[in-house]
């Protein structure tokens, strides 16, 4: 009995131990709270940590504007999972205050401040709009009411207030020169949740070079006050310009549908238990604004080494030892480094003697793209062979560029270097001769012994020419060959062509490929025990899928039509009705905290019924 005491304590201690390790990752420190909350009524606020803090090293906000009237309540929790040998852990501790807002307006809560192992982190700050609904805030749906009849769109759509959901052209500037890196970013408000975004069109910037900074596996998400108002956000694209023309250049507008959500509460309610609530998916269509650029000149009286170049920088050379033998190579480098239109910086003038033999410029570079504009560098390396002896004097390398701070044009300039080419250490003639003490060009080294031919003598002798090429019976073989091969390629580039403009059939065909790339999201929420948004995920994945497969908007899909569309294709009813099951448990346990539903179970279920269905409507 003690050994075993003994073997479970040695056990119990290796996992404490290794569950620290598992658990490390990248710490997150997150505040939450209602976007909105009613005068008068009170609003929870929670801080998130997925790691073990340091103890008394909290520090809350001073939550100006409100009174605390409960907390700090802690709460901590952790989970093991073993999947195929492998262990995972979790940890999360929370820290939850209850605030009764003081006056109606808009109120930030400030930032909180936690440690872990001797680390700070903080919270971003936290806006949150208080309503007085006194004086006719938002519309609320009455108890015991639902919509119906012809006008339920409309009814749906004025529960959706005109500026709930805005689309915005954020740029960082409305002034700039030609040049000057320009940032936008197309920014979604939301008010109300939503379950979809259907892009119209995408961004132009004509006139303007353009950088994608997107970045699909981040979601740029905030909130932000807006005229007054507290909104979720979320970047949908992100650009860095570049103007390339002076004058006035607009950033045309962008339009989406945005699906929203509207929950109402449903007219057959039950007086002990309470009534459900109804789902609505309402299409919202949103339009960026036009945003107009004022792209000024550069001012005029550049230097004549200025090649377009804009922002800070930096210039560094290195050129060869003072001392290297004739006909041997060398390889002067010149580095530029800094912050500006990187891109555009091109090779600096290196002028070198006529008797120096140079080769094209190798050019490395490192970018890197960011909000404030491209950094890093561009080296330029010139490669040269010296084919004659002497003393040479190298002119300075210059490179001019704008600076934007200075509003100004900035000159770097390299070091008057002396090269002395010796002899040829391995006793060749370089083949040149030294003239008035120069060394002559490579022209006029071709042409040595090229001036004098020698005169053949003796009898001619003269043979029959080959047979010409043209018009011959391999010439007429490969003239057919080519012709053949011109048919095929334009037949097939003709099918692509009509498959493409067929949008019906590319949505069809990509319906399952989309539907795997919101599986595969579904399944890094699951994994991460991101219960709501693993049941959106698959909401869009099951939904999506049909729309694209039908060619049927979302807002316009019901489990009825599905259910004709698949009988029509020759789907079971069977699986039809799975696919209404695994609807409504996806439905049931994102908007039901008790529901008993595995999210595990709910994956392969869905990844397993989009499998069948596709192998059926493929057949």
């Amino acid at each position: 009995m003690k050994h075993l005491i003994a073997k479970i304590t040695l056990a119990v201690g290796f996992l404490l131990a290794v569950f620290p390790a598992l658990g490390a990752g990248k710490i997150t420190f997150e505040a939450s709270s209602p976007l909105t909350v009613a005068l008068g009524e009170p609003v929870r606020v929670e801080f998130a940590l997925n790691a073990n803090p340091d103890e008394g090293t909290f520090k809350a906000p001073s939550f100006e504007g409100f009174d605390v009237i409960a907390g700090p309540a802690e709460s901590r929790g952790q989970s093991v999972q073993i999947l195929n040998g492998s262990m995972t852990q979790s940890i999360n501790y929370t820290i939850t205050y209850v605030l009764l807002p003081q006056n109606a307006g808009n109120v930030t809560i400030g930032a909180a401040e936690i440690a872990v192992d001797g680390t700070v982190y903080r919270t971003e700050p936290l806006p949150i709009e208080v309503v007085n609904e006194g004086d006719g805030g938002q519309r609320r749906q009455q108890p015991g009411t639902a919509p119906g009849g012809d006008g339920r769109e409309s009814d749906m759509q004025s529960r959706i207030g005109a500026d709930d959901i805005l689309l915005r052209a954020v740029v960082s500037q409305s002034s700039v020169y030609k040049n000057e890196p320009l940032h936008v970013a197309f920014k979604l408000y939301t008010r109300v949740p939503y379950v979809n975004i259907v892009p119209e069109s995408m961004p132009s910037f004509n006139g303007f070079w353009s950088q994608d900074l997107s970045d699909p596996n981040t979601a740029q998400i905030g909130r932000e006050t807006y005229n007054g108002k507290v909104y979720e956000t979320r970047v949908l694209f992100d650009y860095l310009l570049y103007p390339q023309q002076v004058g006035q250049l607009a950033i045309d507008p962008i339009e989406m549908t945005v699906v929203a959500q509207v929950v109402v509460q449903n007219r057959n309610r039950d007086p002990f238990f309470g009534g459900g609530h109804d789902i609505y998916n309402v299409p919202r269509k949103v339009k960026s604004q036009r945003a107009t650029i004022e792209v000024k000149p550069l001012p005029a009286g550049a230097p004549s080494s200025f090649n377009g170049a804009v922002g800070s920088f930096t210039m560094e050379t290195d050129f060869p030892t003072e001392h290297f033998a004739a006909n041997s190579g060398a390889t002067c480098t010149v580095r530029i480094a800094g912050t500006g239109n990187l891109t555009f910086v091109q090779a600096p003038k290196l002028s070198l003697p006529s008797s120096f033999e140079q080769y094209n410029v190798k050019t490395t570079e490192s970018i890197n793209p960011s909000v404030s504009g491209i950094s890093g560098y561009r080296q330029f390396e010139y490669p040269f062979i010296a084919r004659a002896e002497g003393t040479y004097e190298l002119e300075p390398v210059e490179f001019t560029y704008f600076d934007l701070r200075r509003r100004q044009y900035v000159t770097l300039q390299s070091k008057p270097v002396t090269l002395e080419v010796t002899p040829d250490a391995n006793g060749g003639s370089s083949g040149v001769v030294m003239q008035g003490g120069r060394g002559m060009s490579k022209e006029e080294v071709r042409m040595l012994g090229q001036d004098i031919r020698f005169i053949k003598l003796g009898n001619a002798q003269l043979r029959r020419e080959r047979v010409p090429f043209l018009f011959s019976g391999v010439y007429w073989g490969i003239l057919c060959g080519v012709l053949a091969l011109f048919t095929a390629v334009y037949a097939a580039l003709r099918k692509r062509i009509r498959e493409s403009q067929n949008v019906v059939l590319m949505r069809g065909k990509r319906a399952n490929k989309v539907a795997v790339q919101r599986f595969r999201t579904a399944k890094r929420y699951m994994e991460e025990q991101n219960r709501h948004a693993f049941y959106e995920e698959m909401l869009r994945a099951l939904w999506g899928y049909m729309s694209d497969k039908f060619n049927i908007p979302v807002a316009n899909l019901t489990k009825e039509n599905v259910r004709e569309e698949l009988h029509k294709r020759g789907v079971s009813a069977e699986l039809a009705q799975h696919f209404t099951a695994i609807i409504s448990q996806c439905d049931e346990a994102q908007y039901s905290p008790v529901a008993s539903t595995q999210m595990s179970d709910v994956y392969s279920e869905g990844v397993d019924l989009i499998s069948r269905i596709e192998a059926v409507i493929k057949r």
